[in-house]
């Protein structure tokens, strides 16, 4: 059996955390970003996409084909 490649999200910090609440800020750093401008790819998960979702205003994210 040969399993489906899974989808990749590259979500992209675009706006500071500075003076945004904790939840928003532990967010981040459980997506793993870190700093301003600072690039991950993660597996396209309900996990993910409801994390993005709580700090939607701060990220930038595409599809990676």
């Amino acid at each position: 059996m040969v399993k489906a490649k899974q989808k990749k999200l590259r979500i992209t910090q675009t706006r500071s955390k500075i003076g945004y609440s904790m939840k928003a800020k532990l967010t981040l750093a459980a997506l793993g970003l870190r700093k301003m401008h600072q690039t991950v790819e993660l597996n396209d998960t309900d996990q993910i996409r409801g994390m993005i979702r709580v700090v939607d205003y701060l990220v930038k994210v595409e599809e990676v084909v």
